[in-house]
């Protein structure tokens, strides 16, 4: 699989023999030979293809709540993995050594969509998820898998950044069945100063995917101190999901820790969260969950309605459950969200896997 040139879509020719890539904001423009800013995506006689299809770095069985999906099956395992490369330049990036990879040599698990797909399936796995790096840069191996997923009545998860164009956007996301998007911040100037980016193509994902599709979101933001941890930021951010998405879209603030090319900046308090938590509550949003700290309280689900607790969590362990499908066992209010009629009990094990040895 690894010699197949796989000629990608979201491309066409321009002038001097160059290819553009219409599949995220950057509309690279690449010449025979040359990668775009992903890395993945390449110029090879005039066509563009994608150097990653059926290539991973690696496979991994991990719970659903660390994607952090907390109102996508709780309890249930994911089989994740990622390949390399990336569209957003983070100078913060968490998984640095997948998504800044410049050595595709590292991809060292092959897999066909199929594989993946029945392996998920061969292991229990309640979906899978595109992870570590972006998968919109992978986007038709993701989408290949998403559709294998499916005749196995397997789900797919995307958790990515968002930054995908308006022309791969429907495509891309109506393979996937949920998606926690990374909302690195909610200005302008750090999208460009710290990412490379923008920050609109990422808001206009978040309303495509709540108002045109039935994709299950959640949001991450991951605060950094002094870079986008204001209490004007924060309630900001929070006041804009409540009023162009709604109160019942989950909200996950996260604490950085110094990574990459900022290890000159201090871990985030965890009294950071917990005021970032208090901040959005305020704001109207009815699921706000803190991560990467102990914290049980900001990681466990309660009613928006009675206020009692629904689905308790110490890390990704769920405690109490109190959900009669999706209502709410005291009061009945609807919870929003994918529920299964009892949770899963994969607990917080991580349990990598070689998908050659399962199939």
């Amino acid at each position: 699989m690894n010699d197949t040139v796989y000629i990608g879509r979201y491309w066409h020719r321009v002038e001097n023999g160059k290819i553009q890539c219409d599949l995220c904001p950057r509309f690279c423009r690449i010449r025979d030979g040359q990668r775009g800013f992903c890395f993945v995506r390449k110029n090879i006689g005039g066509r563009m293809t994608l150097t990653t299809y059926g290539r991973s770095s690696g496979f991994c069985i991990d719970p659903i709540e660390k994607k952090p999906l907390n109102h996508f099956y709780p309890g249930t395992s994911v089989l994740s993995f990622g390949t390399a490369g990336c569209n957003l330049g983070c100078r913060f990036c968490q998984n640095w050594d997948i998504s800044k990879s410049r050595e595709t040599e590292r991809l060292s698990d092959s897999a066909s969509p199929v594989q993946i797909a029945q392996a998920a399936k061969d292991y229990g796995c309640r979906s899978v998820a595109f992870t570590y790096n972006d998968p919109v840069i992978f986007a038709e191996y993701a989408i290949d898998i998403a559709a294998a997923c499916r005749e196995r009545d397997v789900r797919t998860v995307a958790v990515t950044a968002g930054y995908i164009t308006d022309e791969a956007r429907p495509e891309f996301f109506a393979a996937m069945d949920a998606a926690n998007i990374d909302l690195k911040a909610f200005s302008e100037d750090f999208y460009h100063k710290l990412c490379g980016g923008h920050l609109q193509p990422v808001l206009d994902t978040l309303k495509y995917l709540v108002r045109e599709t039935e994709v299950w979101i959640e949001i991450t933001t991951l605060l950094i101190p002094g870079a986008n941890d204001s209490e004007e930021e924060i309630r900001s951010l929070s006041e804009w999901i409540a009023a162009e998405l709604g109160p019942d879209v989950p909200l996950h603030f996260t604490a950085f820790h110094p990574d990459f090319r900022m290890t000159d900046y201090p871990p985030t308090p965890p009294a950071t969260l917990f005021r970032a938590r208090k901040i959005a509550l305020e704001a109207g949003l009815h699921y706000v969950y803190t991560g990467n700290v102990v914290d049980r309280a900001g990681g466990s689900t309660y009613c928006p309605a009675c206020g009692k607790l629904l689905i308790e969590r110490d890390w990704y362990e769920l405690g109490a459950y109190n959900l009669d499908g999706n209502a709410c066992r005291f009061c009945g209010h609807a919870i929003a969200g994918r529920f299964d009629t009892k949770p899963g009990h994969w607990g917080r094990q991580r349990r990598p896997i070689h998908i050659r040895g399962a199939v």
